[in-house]
């Protein structure tokens, strides 16, 4: 009898840790922006396990040292659709390119805010872009008076609604963002609705990031989630990931609040030995610290997950594959609080396999053929595998 061991395939996003400007980075203001390389020069900060792998040897990165015989395969990836958000990186790692950018918002039409008022029986605060920690400190006690919820976007195709949880309910404010929704679709469709719930006294509001849920406009076609699905295999998705995708092409779903978190959920994950995907993405770099223009935040964010990075590395059994990727820059040096338009890192590890230089990818599709691949499941849609 043949001894049969499933295999697993673990992709592990490091939310907006970018490795240099695309090409057409001035087009969106980002020529020059390198969240890599300018966290490390800012802060002196070492990461010697992903230098390890060979993240020092991926072109364009100068802050790290180069391996002579990383552990993994190695690479930076183009984006080829037209955008740098969350969502727009996330689908074309799994295969749907966009032709077209999500429809941003400098505010938000009368058609969109009397229905989301009606939804409410309540007016609202803002609409305009923010930042969502100063938004919530310039607005936050007019909200504890008059029960308003606080609405904003920013650079990205977003719909934020934020309210207290001493004001709205948590199951009234998801209630509210479903609602939302269902308003935001056709000319005035956004990527994302997101909760954004926060706690404390007006001197010292806190959110929560814990709490945040986002409601995802749905993907136009199939992706590999899909197709891994429908062929048996075990797709997994942990923290923000099925959100991202209208949790769509999911098994299972497992929550979490934070990098540590994250890190915990998918360790506990590789040790039951799924036939299929893990799929795992780390926010704390983008939401805490990258939007905020906190270096020392981002540099630490780093730190302690390059320290977490051998006990990942141990999990990983002979036939799986760990693959580590980053799907937009948000450079914590940079003008603004938005995303930068950069590379997306790409190191790939088996154990057992010499790394290679797998140079610089066409698109970030290459991720969800290279799972596809390495689970025997056929897909005929943009991308190659490593």
């Amino acid at each position: 009898m043949t001894d049969y061991r499933p295999n697993t395939v673990t992709v592990l996003v490091l939310d907006s840790v970018g490795v240099g400007a695309l090409p057409d980075a001035e087009a969106f203001g980002d020529a020059g922006s390198h969240t890599l390389d300018h966290t490390v020069q800012a802060t002196g900060l070492t990461l010697p396990n992903l230098a390890t792998l060979g993240l020092g040897n991926v072109e364009g990165v100068s802050s790290l040292p180069a391996e002579e015989l990383p552990l993994a395969s190695y690479g930076r990836m183009a984006e080829l659709s037209p955008g740098k958000d969350t969502t727009t990186g996330h689908w074309e790692f799994m295969g749907l390119v966009l032709e077209h950018p999500f429809r941003t918002f400098e505010k938000f039409p009368p058609a969109v805010m009397d229905a989301f008022d009606a939804l409410t029986g309540r007016g609202h605060l803002g609409n305009y872009p923010a930042s969502g920690t100063e938004i919530i400190a310039e607005l936050g006690a007019e909200h504890l008076r008059t029960g308003e919820p606080i609405v904003y976007t920013s650079a990205d195709s977003v719909f934020q609604v934020a309210a207290h949880v001493d004001v709205v309910p948590l199951d009234t404010l998801y209630r509210w963002c479903e609602g939302a929704r269902e308003i935001l679709t056709g000319e005035h469709s956004v990527a994302r609705v997101i909760a954004r719930p926060f706690t404390g006294p007006a001197s010292a509001f806190e959110r929560l990031g814990a709490q945040r849920h986002d409601y995802s406009v749905e993907p136009a076609t199939d992706t590999v989630l899909d197709a891994l699905k429908a062929a048996g295999r075990e797709v997994i998705g942990v923290g923000k990931i099925p959100d991202i995708y209208a949790h769509r092409g999911f098994t299972r779903e497992v929550a979490s609040g934070s990098n540590m978190e994250g890190l915990d959920r998918t360790l506990e994950l590789l040790r039951e030995r799924p036939h299929g995907l893990i799929f795992t993405n780390l926010v704390e770099f983008d939401s805490l610290y990258g939007h905020r223009r906190n270096p020392e935040g981002y540099a630490q964010a780093l730190r302690d997950v390059d320290e977490r990075l051998p006990e990942l590395l141990e999990a990983v059994r002979e036939g799986d594959t760990l693959i580590i990727v980053s799907d937009h820059g948000n450079d914590p040096t940079w003008p603004g609080t938005d995303h930068t338009r950069e590379y997306g890192m790409l190191l790939v590890y088996r154990p057992g396999e010499p790394g290679a230089n797998l140079g610089t990818r066409e698109t970030f599709a290459d991720v969800g053929a290279t799972v596809a691949a390495s689970l025997g499941v056929a897909w005929n849609g943009p991308g190659e595998p490593v």
